[in-house]
């Protein structure tokens, strides 16, 4: 039985506007706690998150001292999401971003000689920084460790001139900053840069300056390069982590039938997103897993000799291809949007559609939000003995009540 007292981390990963499912699986636990007449508090005194998983995690750590409440209003802001609060949607701010990005691809030898015309990004993302300044509380975040209600939060971030993978942390534990091959911990005050910088998804959305050990370096997003993305919250001190995913751990059993036609930009583009944003947390899950098997087979002296430890993990990830939730919600998009993304691919609706994958990222439209976040209390609420004997919560006699 894992130990009550022990740390619980909680890990967000990325994936643009599929951060929503988070929301809906933290909507569960919450309820859950609940109904297993569960001490109320922060369940997670240790946060790491990536790319939009970051922007939940500061949202959730700088409300720590309230974390019904915390979970309450991201639900709040993601059911009721437009794609404006994220990005320039209307017509001119994507004739300044996305037609001229696109110009820039089709014929920029021509003009490459006037800077003014290089667009930064696909998107101008300016619209997320207000929206964030409303969403985290930054200043909160010392209060609520000072009080005791949070150890540690951490926020991911790739330095596109180092290459190196960036980890940014707060905490006021003595925790000694971590080098490993091509990953970097660096100790300071989370800010609203950092997490613009963490969900700056690549191509889409522009760079961001960050202070990296005294010097400036460009940053985007941390799923990039990202090989370990639960080590931050090891290494801050959890010994039990929630992982909530943003895309499947696991293709169901069958043939999936693909398409003979040549993939245009936007299928190519959804499929190098999906490898950046899914695929490396299988893998650490599955390191992890090997690690823990390795640990329980040595002897108890052995054990006390290695400095590894073994880390109770329970992973919760969409049961559905968001790719194809995706799809049926493709009109939701703002049609200046939409008439951009149709000339890189996007096209169709539902079984006829094409390239969903990428659309999938920047649907920040509330049909498409409020069905990941249905599909995450769904799949949380099917697992419930698992989440209570992680959390080592006794069995209630009430029902449980799923969340509205």
């Amino acid at each position: 039985m894992t130990n009550p007292t022990s740390t619980t981390g909680l890990v967000l990963t990325g994936g643009g506007a599929r951060a929503a499912y988070q929301v809906g699986v933290l909507q569960a636990v919450a309820q859950i706690r609940r109904d297993s007449g569960a001490p109320a508090g922060n369940l997670f005194p240790v946060i790491a998150g990536t790319s939009a998983g970051a922007i939940n995690a500061a949202a959730l750590a700088c409300r720590a001292d309230s974390f019904d409440q915390a979970v309450a209003g991201l639900v709040d802001v993601w059911q009721n999401f437009r794609a404006e609060q994220v990005y320039r949607s209307d017509s001119i701010g994507v004739i300044r971003t996305g037609a001229r990005w696109l110009t820039m691809m089709s014929i920029g030898w021509v003009i490459a000689r006037w800077r003014r015309a290089r667009p930064r990004s696909l998107l101008d993302n300016a619209p997320l920084e207000i929206l964030l300044k409303e969403l985290v509380d930054i200043n909160r975040l010392h209060r609520v460790m000072v009080e005791g209600h949070l150890h540690a939060l951490a926020v991911t971030a790739s330095s596109y001139g180092s290459g190196l993978h960036v980890t940014f942390y707060d905490a006021l534990g003595d925790i000694v900053p971590w080098t490993r091959s091509q990953r970097l911990a660096v100790r300071t005050s989370i800010t609203i840069p950092h997490l613009l910088a963490s969900s700056a998804i690549p191509f889409v959305f522009p760079a961001v300056a960050l202070d990296i050990a005294g010097h400036t370096e460009y940053c985007g997003d941390g799923s990039m390069r990202q090989a370990a993305p639960i080590s931050p919250a090891v290494h801050l001190g959890a010994e039990r982590i929630l992982v909530v995913g943003a895309g499947r751990m696991h293709e169901p059993p069958g043939e999936r039938i693909g398409s003979s036609e040549y993939p245009n930009l936007a299928q190519i583009a959804g499929h190098a997103l999906s490898n950046i944003f899914l695929d490396a947390l299988a893998v650490d899950v599955e390191r992890l897993q090997r690690i823990n098997a390795t640990l329980a087979l040595l002897p108890p002296r052995a054990l006390a000799e290695t400095s590894l430890k073994p880390i109770k993990v329970l992973v919760i990830s969409p049961s559905e291809r968001l790719d194809d939730i995706a799809a049926r919600h493709l009109t939701s998009l703002p049609l200046p949007i939409r008439a951009m993304l149709r000339g890189i691919g996007v096209s169709g609706q539902g079984d006829d559609a094409r390239g969903a994958a990428l659309a999938s990222y920047l649907l920040f439209e509330a049909p498409y939000t409020r069905e990941l976040i249905a599909l995450g209390v769904k799949d949380t609420m099917a697992r419930v003995s698992e989440v209570r004997t992680f959390f080592d919560w006794s069995e209630a006699n009430a029902p449980i009540a799923v969340p509205s």
